[in-house]
């Protein structure tokens, strides 16, 4: 079996330029300009359509983004370790519920206790599914298929089978949680964009550069690529799943706070689904289900994508059914160009 070029010496990597490499590491940002021209286009060419091409509605769809695109962060972790997390919808879900109950006992004095109180619990839900994949050596799929019901089921049986308002209503307004994807007032348009965009940014560098430059980076994507050797090389394996579920079930948090922001209610209903278009960004963005690859740029761009073409169908008049099935193409082409990766790296 052939080392991928990233393994190779440095003579071979000197003497042999990647192209397929290349190609694979630009793919999503490619398809990102195709899918932003071809609405631009179309556009201007449908009768009666909405612009696409505005700073307003780029601005719309990086708002849109931030939920989808932070959660993301951890998925790509975890789906680099070689593992999924089928239960980020409910998490998202379970951590507004916590938010908004949390804001009623403060009054809405202040939100960060709140914000606190939400991430703690995706984090912990994190936790506890990483100790169950550690623990019981089963699939992660089975475990987080568990979990996203029950999850779901605790974010109902906590908000009594119902949404949770803030009490009284629009208190929540008062905090910091009210602004963070929301259109920017006059007084600060200077930000250029929302906080909660500048969150995933910021984030999202953060994370890249840790898998990038850390210990606990590499590995990750030693797990990824085959946990058998990883273990024979010291790699704390357990320890290392656990804290990669523990800090996805973070992101998710913040992805919640997010959520929040933009709906401001805690909802036992909410986010149904959501785990699929995180799952689906990262797949999008170039990261393969089979562990080892992916990139935090990449499913940024995923996120994007898939935002993009919701946006697009929208502004062209078209039905949600038609966006459901433009969004399964691409999943499929995804997985496809992944699977022809692997037949050629082999």
């Amino acid at each position: 079996m052939t080392l991928p070029l990233e393994y190779a010496s440095p003579q071979v990597r000197a003497n042999r330029f990647d192209w397929a490499g290349l190609l694979s590491k630009l793919g999503p940002l490619i398809g990102l300009v195709f899918v932003f021209g071809l609405f631009s286009v179309l556009s201007k060419v449908v009768t009666d359509a909405s612009p696409f091409a505005t700073l307003d509605n780029i601005q719309l769809m990086l708002r849109q983004t931030s939920v989808v695109g932070i959660a993301a962060l951890g998925m790509t972790l975890i789906i680099i370790s070689g593992g999924i997390d089928l239960s980020v919808g409910s998490n998202i879900a379970l951590s507004t519920i916590v938010l908004a109950l949390v804001l009623n006992v403060f009054k809405g004095q202040q939100g960060f206790v709140p914000a606190l109180a939400g991430i703690a619990t995706a984090a912990a839900a994190g936790l506890l599914i990483g100790l169950l994949v550690t623990g019981m050596r089963l699939s992660p799929f089975i475990i987080t298929l568990g979990m996203w019901g029950s999850l779901r089921g605790l974010a109902t049986g906590i908000a009594g089978n119902q949404s949770v308002y803030p009490d009284p209503p629009g208190v929540w307004r008062q905090t910091f949680l009210s602004g963070l994807i929301s259109n920017l007032p006059d007084s600060r348009r200077w930000m250029l964009l929302p906080p909660g965009v500048w969150l995933m940014i910021v984030l999202a560098i953060l994370t890249a550069a840790m898998l990038r430059y850390t210990r606990f980076g590499r590995h990750i994507f030693a797990i990824g690529s085959n946990e058998q050797t990883a273990r024979l090389c010291g790699i704390a394996i357990d320890r290392t799943k656990i804290l990669i579920y523990t800090l996805a079930g973070a992101l998710v948090g913040l992805a919640a706070v997010l959520e929040f922001s933009y709906v401001g209610i805690g909802n036992p209903t909410g986010r149904t689904g959501a785990e699929l278009d995180v799952i689906a960004a990262v797949v999008i963005g170039g990261a393969s289900l089979s562990g080892g690859q992916g990139s935090i740029f990449g499913s940024i761009i995923g996120a994007l994508i898939m935002t993009m073409v919701a946006n697009g169908c929208t502004k062209l008049g078209l039905q949600n059914w038609v966006q459901q099935i433009a969004t399964g193409v691409i999943i499929i082409i995804a997985v496809g160009l992944d699977r022809l990766r692997h037949r050629q790296a082999a």
